[in-house]
C-alpha cells in the first residue's frame, strides 16, 4: 500500500483560534492536508479538502465564513488536482473518509460520486441539525452512498487503515491509523491535531465544539504515538512543509 500527500488549499485564519495568547491582528497559514491511500482493494481518500471554486470567489459558497478564513491558494491547489497529477481521477476513488464535515474537510464530495463516503454518525447528526453551526449542505447532502461508523473501523479487515473516533473539535471528528510497510505507522488526525503545538502545550484551539472531549482525543492520540505511529496534523505549516507530496508516496 501506498499513501500520497495531497493538497486540499491553503487557507489564512487569526492565530489566536489555535493559540489565545496570541495578538488580535496576529495571522497564521494553514495548508489543508488530503491523504491518498492506494490499498490492493480500492483506493481510499480522506479528506477532500476546499472546493475548486474557493481560490475565486469563496463567499458566495462560504458567505460571511470566508471573512475569518480566507482562502489563500491558486486557482487550481484543490485534491482533484493532486489527484490527477498521481494518474487518478474522482471516479477512481472507492472510498472518502470524511474525517468531519466542515467545508475545508470536505469541499469536494461531490465529485466523487463513485465512491462510498465513510462518516461518523454523530457527525452527520451534527451536520443536519435544525441549528448546525459551521456546516454547509453544499459540501456534504449529495446522492452519493453513505456509510456511518459508531467506532472504530477496520477499513479492509486487514489492519492496514484503520478508522478511530477522536471527537472534540466536532462531535464525530474521525482519524485514520494508517500502516505501511517500509514507512511504517500513521496517524492521520485531522483536527483533532490541526496544529503541532496544540498537542505538545494541551491548549484547546477556540474552533472546538467540546474541550473536554477533545483533550480526551489528545490522551489517545498521544497512546497512538507512543506505539509507533507518526501523528500527521491537518493544519501544520511546518510539518507540511516536511512531509513528502504527490507522487513521491509513502510505502
Amino acid at each position: 500500500m501506498k499513501m500520497h500527500v495531497l493538497s486540499g488549499g491553503r487557507l489564512r485564519m487569526r492565530k489566536s483560534i489555535y493559540f489565545p495568547d496570541a495578538g488580535r491582528d496576529e495571522t497564521i497559514e494553514l495548508p489543508v492536508s488530503c491523504m491518498l491511500m492506494r490499498h490492493k482493494q480500492g483506493n481510499v481518500l480522506f479528506d477532500t479538502g476546499c472546493h475548486p471554486s474557493i481560490p475565486e470567489n469563496p463567499e458566495a459558497r462560504w458567505g460571511a465564513v470566508a471573512k475569518y478564513m480566507t482562502p489563500i491558494m491558486p486557482s487550481g491547489d484543490n485534491v482533484l488536482t493532486g489527484l490527477k497529477a498521481v494518474g487518478l481521477g474522482p471516479d477512481d476513488i472507492d472510498v472518502v473518509v470524511c474525517s468531519h464535515f466542515h467545508t475545508d474537510h470536505c469541499g469536494c464530495n461531490e465529485f466523487f460520486r463513485k465512491s462510498t463516503i465513510v462518516v461518523h454518525a454523530r457527525e452527520l447528526e451534527a451536520a443536519k441539525a435544525p441549528d448546525a453551526a459551521g456546516y454547509f449542505a453544499a459540501d456534504w447532502d449529495h446522492p452519493i452512498p453513505m456509510k456511518t461508523i459508531d467506532g472504530q473501523l477496520d477499513l479492509f479487515d486487514d489492519g492496514r487503515i484503520v478508522l478511530v473516533p477522536l471527537p472534540g473539535h466536532t462531535p464525530g471528528t474521525i482519524g485514520a491509523l494508517v500502516k505501511l510497510d517500509r514507512s511504517g505507522e500513521f496517524l492521520l488526525a485531522s483536527d483533532a491535531v490541526s496544529i503541532r503545538a496544540n498537542l505538545d502545550g494541551d491548549i484547546v484551539p477556540k474552533n472546538t465544539k467540546n474541550a473536554e472531549q477533545f483533550l480526551k482525543s489528545f490522551e489517545e492520540i498521544r497512546r497512538i504515538e507512543k506505539a509507533g505511529a507518526t501523528v500527521i496534523c491537518s493544519h501544520d505549516e511546518a510539518q507540511w512543509d516536511s512531509l513528502r507530496k504527490g507522487v513521491d508516496a509513502y510505502d
